[in-house]
Parts: C-alpha cells; structure tokens; sequence
C-alpha cells in the first residue's frame, strides 16, 4: 500500500477527529494541538497507515493514546478527567433556531457531565456511527465494555434530558 495523502487524510477525517477529541479532551487548544500532533506523526511516518483496513478507527485510535499521553504528561488521569470534564463546550453547529440552541446546551452540558470513558464510546457510537466492535478497537477496550460504557452513558443523558422532553412533549 503507498503511503497516504496527507492532504486527502486530512480532509477526509479532521472533522470527526476534532470533534471526538473536543468531546474527550473538552478544551479546545488541548484538541488541536492533539490533531496536529497526529497528523505531524503520520508525516514522519508515512508508513504508519499501511495494512490498516479501517482507517477512521485507526486514526481515533491514535488520537486517543494521544490523549491519554497528554493527559499522563500532566498528571494523574484521574484529576486530567477531572478538569476536561469541566470545560463545557459545545460540538455542535451553531444554530438560528433558539429551541434548538436550548437544547444543543443541555445536550453539551449532559455529556460533559457523563465520565470521559462513557463519553468518549457515546460519541464515537452515535456521531461517528461506529459499532462496539470498531471503538473497542478504536479505544483498546473489550467489546462489552464499549457496549456497557455505552448504556450506562446513555442512561445518564436520558435522565438528565428527560425534564427537558418533558417540556416539550
């Protein structure tokens, strides 16, 4: 396999690799400077990619060791979870629709609440469409652990949505 076009790699998936690191990380300096950290990596090593059959998984991959270093760098994962979760950013598009700005805030604010393991599986799973088998990949962790963080993240965010639907039903 001939080594990747960096450009094409780029515009390919740096949309979902922010957003799934801005959804981690929760800073977003912190998240480019990963993404950029990932992608000065595959220059150095074009062949990084070869023999890879799913690249998007791969590349999440990466990006969470990446992540994870980060973190390890500056202290216990425990506190750096800590403070990512902090941070409420929004991951989505800005939106003329104030209904919809209302909830696209106590959506980013529920998952900013979920633990970063949690947090990390629903995203890849509902924004990246990803299958247990590909984040358990993706994420070094058993199938039914991606399945288990998954539920029990999806849980959190149902009950703590549920005021909200219940306004609106």
């Amino acid at each position: 396999m001939a080594a990747p076009n960096l450009e094409q790699l780029y515009d390919d998936h740096a949309q979902s690799l922010f957003a799934f690191l801005l959804n981690f990380t929760r800073n977003e300096s912190d998240t480019r400077d990963l993404l950029q950290e990932l992608f000065v990596k595959i220059a150095k090593q074009p062949n990084l990619l070869s023999g890879v059959r799913e690249e998007r998984a791969f590349l999440i991959r990466l990006v969470h060791n990446l992540a994870i270093d980060l973190m390890r760098r500056r202290g216990t994962r425990e506190k750096n979870y800590e403070q990512f979760g902090a941070e409420a950013l929004s991951i989505f598009a800005a939106s003329a629709n104030p209904d919809e700005q209302e909830f696209q805030k106590a959506l980013a604010n529920a998952l900013s609440e979920l633990p970063s393991d949690q947090r990390a599986v629903v995203h890849l799973k509902l924004w990246e469409g990803l299958t247990f088998e590909q984040i358990a990949g993706a994420l070094d962790i058993s199938q039914n652990t991606a399945g288990s963080r998954y539920r029990y993240g999806l849980d959190k965010l149902r009950e703590r949505l549920r005021p909200l639907y219940e306004e609106i039903k």
